[in-house]
């Protein structure tokens, strides 16, 4: 299944997307999609509701995060060998982890609004992977058995906050609107191999992006296991898992968006979305 959040900024409802691509209003089942909705067993709340009869939506209607309300919202840092090479940094032994204030949750199609001191603003496409159930101590053979679904995310950084000052990366990942996630939460179910999705982004028309996550260097049972021996994760937890080569910090030059810049993104099977840079 493919659902979703609609509606204006906090008053999303819940939709959900049939057989046929048409979007419907699920919010007479299922009010929103959030960690509460997760946590209570989003694919048996799906099971008895006769898609086809639920009300159609209007195509322009506005898309809002997948997810609202996750415990979490985490990221996995230079995931892709390339990735790490272009910013000059180590491959890592383990999973790099850090956070992203919840409070970056954007629509997939949200304008972007840079901070007025954002001066090294990038774009980075991620798969996201959604929590669906209570995960400690997990082994790699099981760590799937935890995923509620997948997303794409636009883990959109702030370089000098992240880089240049002092202290952690999440405040160089956590201005508003630096959180684009769907638009769908497609279920487990519906995504054959994690492990071999296409995922791009282009700048303008220019694809900057282009891998798949057989290049990540901590597949995602790698990922959610050694997570899960040192934080117990919770439905409805968001996890950013890197992204490929290709970002505005690693080209020669440098490039960072602009007013007027459009992102174009997406994963195989997972949708796309589209940002415009405002001022």
């Amino acid at each position: 299944m493919k659902v979703f959040n609609f509606g204006l900024s906090g008053q999303e409802r819940a939709g959900i997307v049939d057989a046929q691509g048409v979007l419907r209003d699920l919010s007479g089942h299922i009010g929103v999609i959030d960690a509460a909705t997760i946590a209570a067993g989003l694919p048996q709340a799906l099971a008895s509701i006769d898609i086809d009869l639920l009300p159609e939506l209007p195509a322009n209607i506005r898309l809002g995060p997948c997810v609202l309300n996750p415990p979490t919202f985490y990221c996995i840092g230079l995931n892709y060998a390339a990735h790490a090479d272009e910013a000059g940094m180590a491959h890592p032994s383990e999973p790099l982890v850090f956070s992203k204030a919840a409070s970056a949750l954007a629509g997939p199609n949200d304008d972007l609004i840079l901070p007025p001191d954002a001066a090294k603003a990038d774009w980075e496409v991620e798969l996201g992977v959604v929590i669906g159930t209570h995960a400690w101590q997990l082994d790699e053979a099981d760590a799937l058995s935890a995923v509620a679904g997948y997303c794409v995310i636009n883990d959109l950084s702030e370089r000098a906050w992240q880089l240049e000052g002092t202290g952690q990366w999440i405040k160089g990942k956590s201005a508003l609107g630096f959180g684009p996630i769907g638009p769908w939460l497609v279920t487990a179910d519906e995504v054959a191999d994690p492990a071999d999705l296409n995922l791009w982004l282009d700048l303008n028309g220019q694809r900057l992006q282009d891998s798949n996550t057989s290049d990540l260097i901590f597949n995602i049972p790698q990922i959610i296991a050694h997570m899960s021996r040192r934080m117990a994760l919770l439905p409805g937890d968001v996890i950013a898992t890197g992204t490929p080569a290709g970002v505005g910090m690693g080209l020669k030059p440098p490039r960072y968006l602009r007013d007027g810049d459009v992102m174009e993104l997406g994963i195989a099977g997972l949708g796309t979305q589209r940002q415009v840079v405002r001022a």
